[in-house]
């Protein structure tokens, strides 16, 4: 694809502009710095993986992906403003989801341990678990918001933050999943995944592509339960204060 083509693609982020000023979304600025910031970040991000795929060299690999869940990290932490030690919290979970998730894979040898393969399956997963986290953030602080007297009442009573917050840290988690496993359900169906789409459009094997697709699938939905349920069960206790009384965050009154 030629740089004069792949300009022809600007009629789609003006297409979008267009139908934002027609019904005064408001949302303009927003797309044009969104369209400015990504084709940026891909063109320094393209150069990078160029680099680090030639030389292979372990020390770049790591630091890539090190690279890739602090930026996770930081964007998955302002779902959480106002929860104390919220970004080292995601931090953990997103790291424990990765070395798990590339673990199984490298350790099966279900992929070789190079770069091309380490690098943009870790993205995805890494990418995944963000999202997931900020899902889980924005449902546990709503949960305890409006179930705030049921907690209250069952910490009068003698219960533990523990025991009066696991109904609700399940139902954060089981929400925060929902996106994930929904599209694992209708891949195929509805969708045809990015990872396949793209090996199909280089010219490689349908049969193939759908095998590296449902080893990124697979470690999706592990990473992203992993993911859920660490960040859960660090974050809950801050919502309670060194006395056992529940403490929630400004946002979430």
């Amino acid at each position: 694809m030629s740089l004069l083509t792949l300009s022809f693609t600007l009629a789609f982020v003006a297409i979008a502009i267009i139908l934002s000023t027609w019904l005064k979304i408001g949302v303009e600025r927003d797309i044009i710095i969104a369209t400015v910031r990504s084709t940026i970040q891909l063109l320094i991000v393209g150069y990078i993986l160029k680099i680090v795929f030639g030389l292979n060299n372990p020390l770049f690999i790591v630091l890539m992906i090190i690279l890739m869940i602090a930026v996770a990290t930081q964007n998955a932490s302002k779902r959480g403003n106002g929860i104390v030690g919220v970004t080292w919290r995601i931090l953990i979970a997103i790291t424990i989801a990765e070395v798990i998730a590339q673990s199984l894979l490298v350790g099966l040898h279900i992929i070789p341990a190079k770069a091309q393969y380490l690098i943009p399956i870790s993205g995805m997963i890494i990418g995944n678990a963000m999202i997931v986290s900020g899902l889980l953030l924005n449902r546990l602080q709503s949960e305890a918001a409006s179930h705030r007297q049921e907690i209250i009442t069952l910490l009068a009573l003698g219960g533990t933050p523990k025991q009066s917050m696991m109904p609700f840290v399940k139902q954060a988690i089981r929400a925060s999943l929902i996106p994930t496993i929904d599209s694992t359900k209708t891949m195929g169906l509805v969708q045809l995944p990015g990872m396949m789409t793209g090996q199909i459009i280089a010219g490689a094997d349908p049969i193939i592509a759908v095998r590296f697709q449902l080893v990124v699938l697979f470690s999706f939905m592990a990473s992203a339960m992993i993911a859920s349920i660490t960040l859960g069960f660090l974050t809950y206790p801050s919502l309670f204060n060194q006395y056992q009384q529940l403490i929630l965050p400004v946002s979430s009154k």
